[in-house]
């Protein structure tokens, strides 16, 4: 009974793109084995979409197995891109000094931790496999002889390569019957099932290699633009009709319904709220903090802080709001951050986290107040 064939990655078929480290800087390469030179028809557009790092991996992976096709199929670059891209690109890389160089600027302006993960990655290059191979399916070794062998090799092995990566690599051939001392079983049950996170990033990568359904998009992309338009024309037309509303009540009118102990007025759609002291807190009620103003009795306040903010009456009968919540206040559409202040006038426009509220000041008590304030200053002169 003849024996099944084992995989060896010796007959692996090599690449007709010449190895960059194989030719020498000062003898040039023979016309019949340099590739034919891309044409100069402007800039393909996939370039774009190649980030350094994928330059990184690409030169890593030519560099270890010299076979474009295996690097295609082995690394995980930041787009998937076909192999007649990753084949371009490698031309570009050889035979374009413009893109090299851009290339190479790329890549040394890496983050040292970006690098260092590129070169993590590695592939493994024949003779790192075949020294691996010198460990027996049977044996069962150790860390410390991993680490020997990485010691006596260090000119063979990628110089990121640690006693763990190779005992990892070595089980993974172990695991697929790469080994030279190995025979694949016949209609064999698998003896080790693959992992559910193993399916799962097959799935993965099955739908990313489906095509974009370019109608889908465009379609969508208009119903997104139609969306924000209609919400445009409902802002702009709640503002035109408030307008009309306050220009039929009169600009007196929401002062005249305050009494004399009120001192201003924060008017919203559900509620009013009236401010009877010189300083007043506003934000939500909870379980352990209260608020002179609860602005959940509006509407949804489920965002805005507990304590928001405090309206306070100075002495000569200006009104400041200060911001102590997280979200911002918007006061006549300027936003006002947290830990800052500004002053208030009539009807000022003041918006919390879709909250409208507009400030009316009963001009009557302010008068009063500020003509009561110039007495004092008066007597006491």
């Amino acid at each position: 009974m003849d024996r099944p064939t084992k995989p060896n990655k010796a007959f692996r078929p090599k690449s007709t793109i010449p190895k960059p480290l194989l030719v020498p800087k000062n003898e040039p390469l023979e016309p019949q084995e340099a590739p034919p030179k891309p044409k100069k028809t402007g800039l393909s557009p996939t370039v774009g979409r190649w980030k350094p790092i994928d330059d990184l991996a690409l030169m890593i992976g030519v560099q270890q197995t010299n076979d474009l096709n295996l690097v295609h199929s082995a690394t995980t670059f930041s787009s998937n891109f076909t192999l007649q891209e990753v084949q371009h690109r490698w031309c570009a890389l050889m035979y374009a000094p413009a893109a090299s160089r851009l290339a190479l600027m790329g890549i040394g302006n890496l983050h040292p931790e970006a690098a260092e993960s590129v070169h993590k990655k590695a592939m493994y290059s024949e003779k790192e496999e075949a020294l691996l191979a010198s460990f027996k399916s049977t044996e069962s070794p150790t860390l410390e002889q991993f680490q020997e062998l990485l010691d006596k090799n260090v000119s063979t092995f990628w110089h990121t390569r640690t006693a763990r990566d190779l005992e990892h690599n070595w089980l993974l051939m172990k695991k697929y019957f790469l080994l030279p001392d190995q025979v694949i079983p016949l209609d064999a049950p698998d003896s080790q099932p693959r992992s559910f996170s193993d399916v799962e990033e097959d799935i993965c990568k099955a739908d990313l290699k489906e095509p974009l359904d370019e109608a889908l998009e465009q379609e969508l992309e208009l119903q997104n633009r139609r969306n924000k338009r209609s919400v445009r024309l409902l802002e702009n037309e709640m503002s035109r009709l408030s307008v009309l509303v306050d220009s039929a009540m009169g600009p007196n009118a929401a002062s005249q319904e305050l009494d004399s102990e009120t001192m201003a007025c924060l008017c919203g759609q559900q509620v009013r709220y009236l401010m009877q002291h010189k300083e007043i807190t506003f934000g939500r009620d909870g379980k352990d903090s209260s608020v002179d103003v609860d602005l959940s009795l509006e509407g949804n306040a489920s965002k805005i802080s507990r304590q928001q903010g405090t309206i306070k009456l100075r002495s000569n009968g200006d009104f400041f709001i200060s911001n102590e919540g997280k979200r911002p206040i918007f006061v006549a559409g300027k936003p006002l951050l947290q830990g800052h202040k500004t002053r208030l006038a009539h009807n000022n426009l003041l918006e919390i986290y879709g909250l409208r509220l507009n400030f009316l000041i009963n001009s009557n008590v302010i008068q009063a107040m500020r003509r009561e304030s110039s007495r004092n200053k008066e007597s006491l002169m």
